[in-house]
């Protein structure tokens, strides 16, 4: 299955950004054969819609799944329309960590947003 993971860098053993939106990078992961590319997010900095920019990302590069910490009301509802599902990882470690956990069937699939909408700088929800 092919899922985008949010990351503080572009590897597969950087460390996860519970970020969806203002992740630094987007890492796309095939979990079934672990080939990879890392994507940086150009919305890090966007003064608004981070979130739903990442969402279409995500639909561009024709993912299954996204697993990240939070997902505000607006990448939520994009994701949900675009049919890709959602799941939040609570857990510190790197991608490859994430991975195993997602594969296990550890993560928390979601449907509804998970915070607030905001238009907050870097580095915030």
């Amino acid at each position: 299955m092919k899922i985008i993971i949010t990351a503080v860098s572009p590897t597969i053993d950087a460390a996860f950004d519970p970020r969806f939106g203002r992740c630094a990078y987007f890492v796309v992961v095939d979990s079934e054969t672990m080939q990879w590319e890392a994507f940086p997010n150009s919305a890090v900095d966007a003064p608004g819609g981070a979130g739903t920019q990442a969402a279409q990302f995500a639909v561009e590069k024709q993912v299954s799944a996204v697993v990240s910490g939070n997902f505000g009301p607006n990448a939520s509802s994009a994701l949900n329309v675009a049919e890709i599902a959602m799941y939040v990882n609570k857990n510190q470690g790197n991608i490859r960590d994430v991975i195993e956990n997602f594969k296990a069937g550890n993560l928390t699939n979601i449907n509804v947003p998970t915070v607030k909408g905001s238009h907050s700088p870097r580095g915030q929800a």
